[in-house]
């Protein structure tokens, strides 16, 4: 994120330093501060009368994983305000990736209309949700194994079918190819994959491809000197994601994550 204009835009509602004042610097560098995760989806109370007082007391406080930490429910009108402010105004991404997602935006928009498609079906998002339906039995393992080797990733043994009955798995590429021609989308409509690498390649996507055969991702655009800064980067890979998806004709998420939420409160 462009770091300057996030202070900038929130000048009159948040103080914001770059740098700490030296005696509270020289706090810090004695290991003389307070590092934690807030609890998950507090409300406003908790940070007044849990979470102040400890700053009051430690002057530094590091709050850790600060994403999802407050409630978005029943909060004043005037909380709610700033956080609408600090997510689509205060946040904005750095000048190079804002610069190539109007680049791709321009590809696409002179050959017509496009649609994004938010495949949600990388093999790490299999490996944390569980969900395995279409998978054969040596990805299977493999999923799990790469759930197993993450240590913070809490949930180990998952019932796919339950998980997908529940409504809780993204959709699979066949299933999203019978969605798209069940909703009338025109079979030569541009359609840009907004995803990193799918699970079981061109396998996998082959219902999609075989349904709407103009399929067009970032990596196939751009030449690959434009994304070398990115490449290995995936936040901003997403990032560039992102922008595209903002400024499509329709966007289609095939999960309810982050990602849908956030382009959802974005256009709206």
């Amino acid at each position: 994120f462009d770091v300057d204009h996030f202070i900038t835009s929130l000048r009159d509602e948040v103080r914001i330093l770059k740098e700490l004042p030296p005696r509270v610097q020289h706090r810090v560098d004695q290991g003389m501060f307070l590092s934690m995760q807030p609890i998950s989806w507090s409300d406003i109370s908790y940070y007044a009368h849990q979470i102040l007082p400890l700053v009051q007391k430690h002057k530094v406080v590091q709050l850790n994983k600060t994403d999802a930490r407050l409630a978005n429910n029943n909060l004043p009108p005037e909380i709610q305000k700033l956080r609408c402010r600090v997510n689509f105004n205060a946040l904005k991404f750095t000048s190079q990736i804002e610069e190539l997602g109007r680049r791709v935006v321009k590809i696409l928009r002179e050959k017509g209309p496009f649609l994004v498609l938010h495949l949600r079906y990388e093999m790490d998002m299999l490996a944390f949700s569980g969900c395995t339906h279409g998978c054969n039995s040596d990805e299977e393992e493999e999923l799990t194994r790469m759930r197993y080797a993450y240590p913070w990733w809490k949930e180990k043994v998952i019932n796919s079918e339950m998980k997908r009955k529940e409504g809780l798995c993204p959709l699979t590429p066949e299933e999203t190819a019978l969605v798209l021609r069940a909703l009338g989308i025109d079979r030569n409509v541009q359609i840009y994959i907004a995803a990193g690498e799918i699970y079981g390649g061109e396998r996998r996507m082959a219902p999609v491809a075989e349904a709407f055969p103009n399929l067009v991702r970032k990596e196939t655009l751009l030449v690959r000197s434009d994304l070398k800064f990115f490449q290995n980067h995936s936040s901003q890979m997403a990032a560039l994601d992102y922008l595209v998806s903002l400024e499509s004709d329709i966007f289609v998420p095939t999960y309810d994550g982050n990602m849908a939420k956030v382009v959802e409160g974005h256009r709206r």
